[in-house]
């Protein structure tokens, strides 16, 4: 024993070796997991609150897409304080390392290729679902200006815009939207049916999609028994919405299909009034596509071709990626849109067919 040193006694817990100080052969992929999931993390915020402040038809609209935003939110706030909190917890651990040996290891879990290449696939799928959110965002309503308000009272709801006419109802249109569009779009222009006594009923689709509850329709219905008939119709995928829930409700007496064709045949519907407007210059349902889907309609079926008008006239949201170039004005197609729509409702039986 060397004299003048205290004695120690041994501790088999105590590191006697230096302290490696080399890199953890997995802290690359930690380091992978870690900025990918900041990545995600601050899309599911970023991009909700993005829609959510920025576009009006969001909060607007049916209310399944605003929740879903901030349940997203809430869940990448979530996520960035757990890697906030792991962050800051490995940073005391390598203060601590630096000031000397300690008795306590660090709890430094490995990450294996699995635990890599699954961490990777849960951060692609957020960031695809955020993706999806991006696209959802829907085309607001952009007012035209055009003279086309109602008479009548407008009532929105969580999931309708209601044109109420002056006096008892004539009938009734239960109108679904285009895709990713503003129910709101469709008010101005429908206007004038309201104002020649017809009850519209314009539904706020779940997410913007027709196709996720096509018997939506149902619902504003019943809230109507007072009036006796009813049509249904839509723009684009909004009309292959109307044209299914047409074909398998025979209290349906109408269906009036704005840029749009039925998705299954429909030619033995023989006791349903049909009218179909379309645009000559419409660049996504194309006169090609019209013509095409005559077949799928009943044979006394009525076709009216606004020339010059476009996919994005038939409703109040601005230009449409894909669309045509338009041959007349908005107001000028909306007009001949409306007469004819008018005069369909005015030749539309009293009551259910069949």
């Amino acid at each position: 024993m060397n004299e003048g040193l205290p004695f120690r006694p041994a501790n088999p817990t105590e590191t006697t070796g230096p302290i490696p100080t080399g890199p953890n052969p997995t802290s690359w992929r930690s380091s992978i997991l870690n900025w990918g999931g900041a990545l995600a993390a601050g899309a599911l915020i970023l991009v909700p609150l993005w829609m959510l402040l920025s576009n009006s038809a969001v909060l607007g609209g049916h209310p399944a897409l605003p929740v879903l935003l901030f349940v997203a939110a809430a869940a990448g706030l979530l996520w960035a304080f757990m890697l906030v909190k792991r962050s800051t917890l490995l940073e005391g651990w390598s203060r601590s390392k630096q000031q000397g040996p300690t008795n306590r290891q660090p709890n430094r879990r490995t990450v294996s290729h699995w635990q890599l290449v699954r961490g990777l696939a849960g951060r692609l799928a957020a960031l695809a679902l955020v993706a999806g959110f991006a696209w959802l965002n829907p085309f607001p309503h952009q007012p035209s200006g055009a003279d086309g308000q109602t008479t009548g009272t407008t009532i929105e709801g969580a999931t309708t815009v209601t044109l109420v006419p002056e006096g008892k109802a004539r009938a009734g249109l239960v109108f679904y939207p285009g895709a990713r569009v503003d129910a709101r779009a469709y008010q101005d222009f429908l206007g004038p049916l309201a104002n020649a006594g017809y009850l519209v009923v314009i539904l706020k689709v779940p997410l913007g999609i027709p196709l996720l509850d096509i018997s939506q329709a149902r619902g504003a219905m019943n809230e109507h028994p007072e009036v006796t008939s009813w049509a249904v119709g839509g723009h684009s995928l909004g009309g292959v919405s109307a044209s299914s829930f047409a074909k398998a409700n025979t209290d349906v007496s109408g269906l009036v299909l704005f840029a749009s064709y039925p998705a299954e045949s429909m030619a033995d519907a023989t006791d349903l009034s049909v009218l179909s407007i379309s645009g000559s210059n419409d660049g996504l349902t194309t006169p090609d596509k019209i013509s095409a889907s005559k077949a799928l309609l009943p044979p006394a079926t009525g076709f009216a071709t606004v020339e010059g008008g476009v996919h994005a006239f038939f409703g109040d949201y601005g230009e449409q990626p894909g669309d045509g170039e338009p041959g007349i004005s908005r107001q000028e197609a909306q007009q001949q849109i409306a007469a004819e729509s008018t005069r369909f409702m005015d030749g539309l039986g009293s009551g259910p067919r069949g």
